[in-house]
């Protein structure tokens, strides 16, 4: 690769779904759930999706980049149906939960995953079919062939089945006496893993891009990896390079909650622009822990269990080429300790000091990507339209500030923002599910900006009482204006 100079850009994003119905009972909410009632659990099991179903659900088809949010059909989005749904889109597919289930065999360098032999047999054909099949370590679901029943015996395992099938999947243990290596545990890391191998995978492909081009990996996912010693201590990033065949590449990994993805672009920006590296991928993995965790008043509302999907995310940022959404380093929002904690605060912090710095009016950023959360998922369950909220905040923040009217309030919200339609996968959300989109409207499209802005919530650890956030802005390549 040529040599890039001038300031970082975006060249590619992709995003990824696995459909997961049978990992679905494994989320935090569900494994706690479901085994204290079995009429619960029944009901869990039979309001489980198809493949078809899920594969056409509107705000997935958002997700993969086939339709941009604006333009989603009018709610309810579950009474799309499904026949004549595509897995493959624009930026990425849908992957089926056996195929899914092999390729954590295919990733899973230390041997722990087994498959029940028929279940080895079909995701081993139909990965050998799959575009991408060339870059898999498909051998490794031959070895991973095995009996469940005795995977399952050993201490700590976690079975998996597909969809409301019975057990054909095992992860073992990596430690008999380590909590943070419990079956269930490593799971997730390989769902987090599998999920992001994917997406960069993709990313590779479509764009035809070298895997030893690319320098560095940054993984912002909310796993982390970790023994005993150090829970969270591990790379999840180098560890998604080595699957991808980045023989090239280093990585860490940046922890933030749902914030991260934005700090690790603005990393990656920092990189490239200071010459360390040329090009630096930031890739995210789906979080096993979210799966159902609305799925009770999903259930109250007689809707399907719609938090069954891991989602995955790559993007590539390197030197300017010409063509590519500039990344303002000098317009790169955070949230101070001391700035306050009241959704005005966080919005004023991360969208409008950026904003000033650059003489900007907030009329001149054409779309704002911040908690896209879908809210057909979040409203059934109390947690009301999150997006929404968002956007009418930010229209408040530009009345006061005088770029708008307050008679033009409903116009800004609608123009400047968007529905919600990522999966509630916090980090995912939290503007990183925007870029497909983002490129598009910036290169072949009409806008000349987006702001991207993600929240974390810090407390959750217990560590601080606070939030955080960052935000940056994407330009339009000055020599494409």
């Amino acid at each position: 690769m040529a040599e890039q100079t001038g300031d970082p850009v975006v060249v590619a994003a992709t995003q990824v779904l696995a459909h997961v119905p049978g990992m679905a009972r494994h989320g935090s909410k569900p494994s706690r759930e479901l085994p204290r009632d079995p009429a619960v659990e029944e009901a869990f099991l039979g309001a489980l999706r198809g493949f078809g179903a899920a594969s056409a659900y509107p705000p997935h088809q958002a997700y993969l980049g086939a339709v941009h949010p604006r333009n989603l059909p009018a709610r309810p989005w579950t009474d799309t149906p499904g026949d004549d749904a595509s897995r493959w889109a624009p930026r990425g597919e849908v992957m089926p939960e056996e195929e899914f289930l092999g390729l954590l065999a295919a990733v899973d360098q230390a041997g722990l995953v087994t498959l029940g032999a028929d279940l080895a047999e079909r995701a081993l054909a139909a990965l050998s079919d799959h575009p991408l099949a060339k870059h898999l370590a498909l051998g490794q679901l031959e070895r991973a062939s095995g009996d469940v029943e005795a995977a399952a015996a050993g201490i700590a395992a976690c079975a998996v089945g597909v969809g409301a099938g019975p057990m054909e999947a095992v992860v073992r243990a990596g430690d008999e006496a380590d909590q943070s290596l419990t079956g269930m545990v490593l799971l997730e890391n390989l769902a987090a893993k599998a999920t992001a191998t994917l997406a960069l995978l993709h990313l590779l492909d479509k764009e035809q891009i070298d895997p030893a081009s690319i320098d560095y990996v940054i993984g912002c996912g909310e796993e982390a990896v970790g023994d005993r010693y150090q829970r969270g201590g591990g790379n999840l990033a180098k560890a998604v390079a080595e699957s991808a065949g980045l023989s090239e590449a280093s990585g860490m990994d940046v922890k933030d909650f749902c914030a991260a993805p934005i700090p690790a672009l603005v990393v990656a920006a920092s990189l490239v622009k200071a010459g360390v590296f040329q090009r630096v991928a930031v890739v995210a993995g789906g979080s096993l822990a979210k799966l159902g965790m609305k799925f009770q008043g999903h259930l109250r509302h007689r809707l399907p269990v719609l938090e069954d999907v891991l989602g995955g995310a790559a993007v590539l940022v390197q030197g300017d080429d010409g063509a590519s959404p500039t990344l303002r380093l000098d317009a790169v929002g955070r949230h101070r300790v001391s700035a306050g904690g009241s959704a005005p605060q966080i919005m004023e912090a991360l969208a409008l000091e950026p904003l000033d710095r650059l003489g900007l009016a907030t009329t001149d950023v054409d779309d704002y990507a911040t908690e896209l959360h879908n809210p057909e998922v979040t409203e059934p369950q109390g947690s009301g339209d999150v997006p929404a909220r968002n956007y009418k905040t930010l229209a408040a923040l530009a009345a006061r500030r005088g770029d708008i009217t307050r008679e033009d309030i409903p116009g800004f919200v609608e123009t400047r923002g968007m529905p919600g339609f990522a999966p509630t996968q916090g980090h995912l959300a939290s503007g990183l599910c925007y870029l497909p989109h983002a490129l598009q409207r910036l290169t072949t499209g009409d806008a000349a900006r987006t702001m991207i802005i993600a929240k974390g919530s810090l407390f959750l650890g217990r560590m601080s009482q606070l939030s955080d956030g960052m935000s940056i802005v994407l330009e339009r390549n000055r020599r494409q204006r």
